[in-house]
């Protein structure tokens, strides 16, 4: 396998400070973020340091618990629940190595969260951590909706979290500890190279639990090419990296990027990072039907719902098509064996 190729991209930092009074300025900071690279960074949003660590506290609360507990909280077909080593990415043909919990705001959430005895005060946390990450979310898509000429509540209608057809979810994220003593076992992915489906991801990190790279390039939401330069952005306290998600990009007739990323498995002692990893992933959905559709009529309307069955419909004939090429090769090789 060739080594990775890196170069260094600046990522740019963009304050929510004094938001109503620097709304022009900020829309065009991320405008051209969006434009660019996809991904960038938020300071001074209005959710404090304190309050994240909070959130990855209780995070932890629940990872904690025996595997049989969790379990009683299975992912659902609604994109909600639990999940351990159960995620395939086309990229690789392999289950990324850890374990996730994805929480809605509504009915979607039926009989998903634990009792209130096994686990005290977790789900009012979540959902007031939920609600936080929602108003940033908000102020982003006011920005979005000017740069793309639809009127300010374009964006916050379609994904409003107090309707029954919301879709939103926080994902609490929980990457296995890789042992340094011995060799990383082939195939071993913390996350494999992807895109996100959404129309935005707020991603929390925790500082010195590193792994992040981004693969610029795309240039149409229905490609799926992924290059071979990749940037490290390393996590910082406080910070929330967001990115473009392939919603926004179809939405804005690709003129918003969304960017491959992954979370490299680390295999070098001296600069990766090889402890337990944690982060938080607000995925912002629209409502099922909502009409998805750019201002220059690119693609073809179609809903929420729609567009995010046609997007794991992709996924699934990638992840298919990478499969049969997994075992052509095995094949060849066990015919030049013999």
């Amino acid at each position: 396998m060739a080594p990775t190729k890196y170069a260094d991209r600046t990522i740019p930092k963009i304050s929510l400070h004094d938001f109503s009074n620097r709304i022009d300025e900020i829309t065009q900071q991320l405008v051209h973020a969006a434009e660019t690279d996809g991904f960038f960074g938020l300071i001074n949003h209005g959710i404090s340091l304190e309050e994240i660590e909070t959130m990855f506290s209780t995070s932890e609360s629940f990872f904690s618990l025996p595997d049989s507990t969790k379990s009683t909280v299975p992912f659902t077909h609604l994109n909600a629940g639990w999940e351990k080593n159960a995620q395939i990415r086309p990229s690789t043909g392999q289950p990324d190595q850890k374990e996730s919990y994805q929480m809605q705001f509504g009915a979607n959430m039926s009989g998903l969260w634990l009792p209130e005895s096994t686990l005290p005060g977790f789900k009012s946390a979540s959902l007031e951590f939920m609600n936080k990450a929602q108003s940033v979310s908000e102020k982003l898509m006011i920005c979005f909706a000017r740069g793309l000429g639809f009127d300010d509540e374009y964006f916050i209608r379609a994904h409003d979290v107090s309707r029954p057809e919301s879709q939103t979810v926080l994902r609490l994220l929980h990457y296995f500890e890789v042992d340094k003593s011995v060799p990383v076992p082939e195939g071993y992915y913390r996350a494999g190279a992807h895109v996100d489906w959404d129309f935005i991801t707020l991603l929390f990190q925790r500082s010195g639990q590193s792994g992040l790279e981004i693969c610029p390039g795309r240039e149409v939401s229905t490609g799926f090419g992924i290059g071979d330069v990749w940037t490290k952005v390393e996590p910082a306290p406080g910070e929330i990296v967001c990115n473009i998600g392939d919603l926004l990009m179809s939405w804005s007739d690709d003129r918003f990027k969304s960017t491959f990323h992954r979370v490299k498995t680390p295999t070098d002692a001296e600069k990766d990072y090889f402890g337990p990893r944690y982060s938080m992933a607000f995925f912002n959905q629209p409502c099922t039907d909502a009409v998805i559709q750019g201002p220059g009529k690119k693609y073809e309307a179609v809903t929420g719902k729609q567009f995010t069955q046609a997007a794991m419909n992709r996924n699934f004939a990638a992840l298919k098509a990478k499969k049969e090429a997994l075992e052509g090769v095995k094949m060849e090789a066990s015919v030049v064996a013999s």
